[in-house]
């Protein structure tokens, strides 16, 4: 499968791997982190990002993509909807079929509410199946929910807003022991202790994982869970705009049927946008780690009804995303293979960084030795750089790629790659949305009465950059308080007259502001789809 060029450089590789083994990189001071972050990581490229021009973050920037999304009239902007004609109605809308959805959706109907999930593919079809290498928790005796949060809050560059930060670390523990009961088969030692694992960024070994198919384990107890309780489930039909009364308050949603563009109306008293990240977008040209749906729709619906957003400009690209063969290009490849103990290691053969720096630093570092420093192996599509694999088994012993990350071995196999015996070639990838709209401690929008948000969709848990499991966790902590306090705020609403006036009056916007991209939005499904309804 590799070229002549690659196996000359695996050459190099295997030579210095025995003086690797053992060995500790040195890690960056702040000073050369942030430097390396202005010059190399994505974020920091002007040409990247627009000025938003109308809505609540007017003046602020925004990735190009989002940006042309946000400055196009909705999709239904001339379309009749009758909002007398309701179809659907509720005490408790979950917009969104991921793990922060089901989650909510469990929880609300736990709490007694008539909940409904809509979701434009199918429960299940998100990120969270994507996850693949844990969950943090600090729920282990040298560990503690304070030290998680300082990890964390350094690890987003000390922007995380607190009260929510604190909530998903003081939470982790009983959302792991929540999962577990519910029956998630976790790693365990042959005592029934849960193994944990270091990831980039973290000062304990506080990673839960059930091998390398950690979100599809959560995600397969969560959906059964949902199935279970018999929760509605309106499946590929996509929330295209939210619905507000006459007293400002979110009131549902318009619903669209994905296959015969049918439009349908839902009513409801609380509304849970968990509709997850925007890698399909592709910001930059860079590839994708993430599900076909994930186009940031949520963010958009709830900015065009005057929801604003928090880190809107921040991304996360993943450090190591598949760089070749180009049948799986951008595919994820876990963060639990390096704390396995696989080393970056560049054309040369050399070790150029610490493992396990957190991710914003461990993109901008290979994209430095790629582009500035001439150190990249070429790729059809690009460049790429060695994670050396073989190292886990010369740790670790033979067996331990078999039994800790099968999942990445057999996608590697497909290709004739044997991962046990030669290294794999990785560049990053477009992996998580950091920002999104901006919430309090309970879950709800500030802007927009009985709106709550939870999971990828929501800005400010993580700050400018996430570590390693604390996706997974978000989803389950703040996906259960959304559900939980949906529950409890239906039962004190009373909906006025429905209406869809924000359309118009967000298409005045951008009138004024000369705004004519010739789009509409959301998006819905990526560019690259054919047939998708008008």
């Amino acid at each position: 499968m590799f070229t002549a060029e690659m196996l000359e450089s695996i050459k190099k590789v295997e030579a210095t791997r025995a003086e690797r083994i053992g060995m500790e990189p040195r890690r960056m001071t702040a000073e050369e982190k942030d430097e390396l972050l202005r010059k190399f990581h994505p974020d920091y490229r002007q040409e990247g990002f627009q000025e938003l021009k109308v809505g609540p973050n007017k003046g602020e920037k925004v990735p190009f993509e989002l940006g042309t999304l946000l400055h196009s009239n909705s999709r239904i902007k001339d379309v009749p909807i009758d909002l007398n004609h309701v179809a659907y109605d509720v005490d408790v809308l979950v917009i969104g079929g991921g793990g922060a959805g089901s989650s909510a959706a469990i929880e609300a109907h736990e709490a007694g509410a008539n909940v409904m999930m809509v979701t434009k593919l199918r429960i299940g079809d998100a990120n969270t199946m994507m996850a693949e290498g844990g969950i943090q928790a600090a729920d282990k005796e040298n560990d503690s929910p304070q030290q998680h949060y300082l990890d964390a809050f350094g690890g987003g560059h000390f922007a995380a807003r607190p009260e929510l930060l604190r909530r998903l670390v003081m939470e982790a523990p009983d959302a792991i022991k929540w999962l577990n009961e519910l029956g998630v088969m976790f790693d365990k030692d042959k005592d029934g202790r849960m193994v944990t694992t270091h990831g980039g960024g973290t000062s304990r070994k506080r990673m839960h994982a059930c091998k390398d198919y950690s979100g599809a384990e959560i995600m397969r107890v969560l959906r059964d869970e949902v199935w279970n309780r018999q929760i509605p489930i309106a499946d590929f039909t996509a929330a295209v705009e939210l619905i507000k009364d006459d007293k400002g308050q979110v009131a549902g949603a318009v619903l669209q049927n994905m296959e015969t563009g049918e439009y349908k109306v839902a009513k409801a008293k609380t509304v849970i946008i968990a509709t997850g990240g925007a890698g399909r977008l592709h910001y930059q040209n860079f590839p994708t780690s993430n599900h076909y749906g994930a186009t940031a729709d949520g963010l958009v619906m709830g900015y065009r009804a005057g929801a604003p957003l928090l880190y809107q400009d921040t991304i996360q690209y993943h450090p190591t995303g598949v760089a070749y063969p180009a049948q799986i290009f951008g595919a994820l490849v876990t963060e639990k293979v390096r704390s396995l103990g696989a080393m970056l290691i560049n054309a040369e053969g050399e070790a150029f960084m610490h493992p396990l720096e957190t991710r914003d630093v461990s993109a901008a570092s290979i994209i430095r030795e790629c582009k500035e420093r001439g150190k990249g192996v070429p790729t059809p599509t690009g460049f790429g750089i060695w994670l050396d694999t073989p190292m886990i088994e010369m740790i670790h012993g033979e067996g331990t790629i078999e039994k800790r990350i099968p999942a990445m071995l057999r996608m590697y196999l497909n290709y004739g790659i044997d991962m046990r015996k030669q290294p794999i070639l990785i560049y990053p990838t477009l992996h998580y949305q950091n920002g999104g709209l901006e919430i309090g401690g309970e879950g709800f929008t500030k802007a927009i009465p009985n709106l709550l948000v939870a999971g990828e969709a929501v800005g400010g848990i993580h700050g400018r950059n996430r570590l390693m499991g604390n996706s997974l966790l978000d989803i389950i902590v703040f996906g259960r308080n959304a559900g939980k306090a949906a529950a409890a705020k239906c039962k004190e609403v009373e909906l006025g007259t429905m209406n869809l006036d924000h359309i118009q009056a967000y298409a005045g916007e951008l009138e004024k502001a000369d705004l004519h991209t010739g789009e509409v939005s959301p998006l819905l499904l990526p560019k690259y789809t054919f047939g998708m309804p008008k």
